[in-house]
């Protein structure tokens, strides 16, 4: 309801929502509002369970537009952001919806600025919206609670369709359930389940959908026989080489481990991450003549290396290159990713994009790259083709894991003091393992042959990135290119 109190200092309308998440009947009485000239300080948007006491005397009505068919301005992204940010749960997302509607009458392109604290504030419960669902549509957990033929569980992605009832229990942040009813009600049409969550409950029976009050935790089922296989399929699947814990947390937080079988399994599969991986990589050893001796035997060896599956593909191998005779080497071992499509052309590394952008930031930093040996951990380019052009694709942990024999032995030869590492790939084929390059730069790591490894950004990156983000990125390179040449004339001391 929605009504017009006359008080001391003026007309003040106070509109109650019968939902929290009925983004229609906010946009109604948000038009006729607009339409009568009333500005946002004198509205007051109250949802379900709110209170607009305050100005509960006075005559009680909707205000009339003088011009019903007058034009109310709204951007089709103004449209599409505040449809999801209406189902955020803070109170005032109702009065910032209003008040970006009415400034979007006098100033259409408001939206655009992005520094704007109104728009800002928009696109985060927007972006926050989206996330709850994204949660919802990935951890929710069916449970069997009725037999029957042919049952398995859901896992919120399209498995688990048989007889029998399912039940699940989720805890959204947000007033999402029911704008996400539709994508359960396509993932398993042929399921009888109910969702239970404490904002509310879905109920489907193959043909209608049904909604109820909240729910209890204890409502819920606890498990059923189908677990052990799905825990079981979960660890088998599980790859502890690209296990990021902290990304992993991010995405997957511990508030939703309870409701999830496989959850159950993860300490435990991080614990032995470490040992599988390492297991993982001596599978990937494979076995190789014995150790070339000189860069030019390395060079003919790897031109007709077949140990992966990239050097099956139309390319050349791409040796590292560095001082002539050796007389004038700095020291410093630069390692990339893979030769790229103009270094597999032109046989040597570094001479594309990235190369060209690396070659001028060595210059900003002191560093004269014509004195260090500069390589790849893996030496033939990976590519995918598209059309007639080949396009770049990563190399993955057994690739690299594999071309460790030749990084290796190009550093066993060269012998530097310094190896900088570009980007993950680099820094796997120094260490055999995974690392962060946020938290792993700035600071040597110390190799077992007494020479010392610095890591940072493939440059290839930095030319992914544009506008401030470019800027910062490229900062944060030169003042690791600045601490590698302060080391190296320490190390040169």
């Amino acid at each position: 309801m929605t009504g017009l109190q006359h008080v001391k200092f003026g007309t003040y309308y106070v509109v109650n929502l019968p939902e929290h998440d009925d983004f229609a009947f906010w946009r109604e009485r948000a038009r006729a509002l607009v339409q009568c000239d009333v500005p946002p300080d004198r509205i007051a948007w109250v949802g379900p369970g709110g209170s607009g006491d305050l100005f509960s005397h006075g005559e009680r009505r909707m205000p009339v537009p003088d011009d019903p068919a007058r034009i109310v301005r709204a951007s089709k992204r103004f449209v599409k952001l505040a449809r999801n940010a209406i189902l955020h749960s803070d109170t005032d997302r109702f009065a910032l919806l209003y008040r970006l509607l009415w400034r979007q009458q006098s100033n259409p392109r408001v939206l655009e600025d992005r520094t704007d604290n109104d728009v800002r504030r928009l696109e985060e419960l927007d972006r926050t919206v989206r996330r709850d669902s994204h949660k919802m549509h990935a951890f929710v957990r069916f449970r069997l609670v009725e037999d029957g033929a042919g049952g398995a569980e859901g896992d919120g992605e399209g498995n688990g369709e048989g007889g029998g009832h399912y039940v699940a229990w989720f805890e959204p942040d947000h007033h999402i359930v029911r704008a996400n009813a539709s994508f359960f009600k396509r993932r398993f049409a042929n399921m009888n389940w109910s969702i239970l969550t404490p904002k509310g409950c879905l109920h489907w029976d193959g043909e209608t959908m049904r909604e109820s009050g909240p729910a209890r935790r204890e409502d819920a089922p606890g498990g059923d026989p189908v677990e052990a296989l799905w825990r079981k399929y979960y660890a088998s699947i599980f790859n502890p080489a690209r296990l990021k814990v902290g990304a992993m947390l991010k995405e997957m937080p511990r508030r939703y481990w309870k409701n999830m079988p496989e959850a159950e399994l993860i300490p435990e599969l991080i614990a032995g991450a470490q040992k599988r991986e390492s297991a993982m990589v001596a599978a990937g050893e494979l076995e190789f003549e014995e150790r070339p001796d000189t860069l030019a035997a390395i060079d003919k060896a790897i031109h007709g290396c077949r140990k992966c599956p990239i050097g099956e593909l139309e390319n050349e191998a791409v040796m590292g290159e560095g001082p002539d005779d050796g007389s004038d080497f700095s020291g410093l071992m630069i390692v990339g990713e893979q030769p790229g499509d103009q270094e597999d052309m032109a046989g040597k590394p570094f001479v594309g994009p990235a190369g060209q952008l690396l070659d001028a930031q060595l210059e900003r930093a002191g560093i004269d790259r014509g004195a260090a040996y500069v390589t790849n951990t893996v030496k033939h380019f990976k590519y995918v083709m598209r059309g007639k052009r080949r396009l770049h694709q990563n190399p993955n942990a057994k690739e690299i894991d594999t071309c460790r024999w030749w990084v290796e032995a190009e550093r066993a030869i060269v012998k530097p003091k310094l190896v900088l590492a570009l980007g993950a790939s680099a820094a796997r084929g120094m260490l055999g393992k995974t690392v962060s390059i946020s938290k792993a730069r700035g600071a040597p790591i110390p190799l077992e042959d007494g020479s010392e490894l610095w890591i940072t950004a493939h440059p290839s990156y930095l030319l992914r990135l544009d506008g401030p983000a470019r800027d910062e990125q490229e900062r944060l390179f030169q003042a690791d290119l600045a601490a590698v040449r302060q080391r190296l004339e320490e190390l040169a001391g």
